[in-house]
């Protein structure tokens, strides 16, 4: 019983991020890889792969559990599994995700969550996103107008209240409807449908938007399409693809409250 509880103890888990391009993974994450005594990852860069093959030999790809019509919730439950067999064993595990691992990267919250709940250590590493990317590609901040952001799927079924007068993000574009591991669906055109039936209104068709994918390779560009929103069915969408929707109409303004904390202009 006493070997039982020391070997809980000595497992560990942490959750990385290697950014989206070759080049972006912290000094921090990078030494948890080369440190860890298995390595799991779910990269498709092919570069960034054997990169990681190099840093630890234990590294195994996770991409295995995803099917061509497998709901993808399933393949998560997977990853999960395995990552936290390792961390059972009293390894000291490093999970690494494309982009940030917390961000569209439910694997690696729950694994967190089990295992904290089983007493083991677990803790997550922040890394480069597609967001952060696609601010500093685009020239965008968004402390100017306020940024909305929503997984494209997730927009339609929950249909939150937005606002125009601030940047909107949409998330996952090219996988709407799609719950399975499936980068080719009729979803998509019945999705960019009701997209067209959501934003249409508030927008118009001539309002230019912006279909953005950041380079995996530091020598490579980022796709940016700039496109009116009334012909978004004519872009080209996959897998990673985002949509940006700058502001439409100015904020209103709240004299008031500028009142009262005396920032009126002189």
């Amino acid at each position: 019983m006493i070997n039982d509880v020391n070997k809980q103890s000595s497992g560990s888990l942490t959750v990385v991020g290697v950014g989206i391009a070759l080049g972006q993974t912290t000094l921090e994450a990078k030494a948890h890889i080369e440190q860890a005594d298995k390595v799991y990852y779910l990269v498709s860069n092919p570069t960034a792969i054997r990169w990681l093959e190099q840093l630890n030999v234990t590294s195994e790809s996770l991409y295995s559990t995803y099917e061509i019509g497998k709901p993808r919730i399933v393949s998560y439950k997977e990853m999960i599994e395995r990552i936290l067999a390792s961390v059972r064993q009293g390894l000291n595990v490093c999970a690494a995700f494309y982009g940030h691992p917390g961000i569209f990267a439910y694997p690696g919250h729950e694994a967190i969550k089990i295992a904290r709940r089983e007493g083991y250590t677990a803790c997550m590493l922040p890394g480069v996103s597609s967001e952060d990317y696609l601010f500093a590609e685009l020239g965008v901040d968004p402390s100017q107008y306020g940024c909305q952001s929503f997984e494209a799927t997730d927009f339609l079924i929950s249909s939150p209240i937005f606002n125009s007068a601030s940047m909107l993000i949409l998330w996952q574009v090219g996988m709407i409807g799609e719950p399975s591991f499936q980068h080719k669906s009729k979803k998509l055109e019945i999705g960019i449908e009701l997209l067209l039936e959501r934003l249409l209104p508030e927008y118009g068709p001539d309002h230019v938007i912006t279909v953005f994918e950041g380079a995996m390779f530091p020598v490579c560009e980022s796709k940016i399409l700039d496109i009116p929103l009334g012909r978004i069915r004519d872009a080209k969408l996959n897998a990673v693809s985002t949509l940006y929707i700058p502001p439409c109409r100015p904020r209103t303004t709240e004299w008031d409250v500028i009142r009262q904390f005396g920032m009126e202009p002189g």
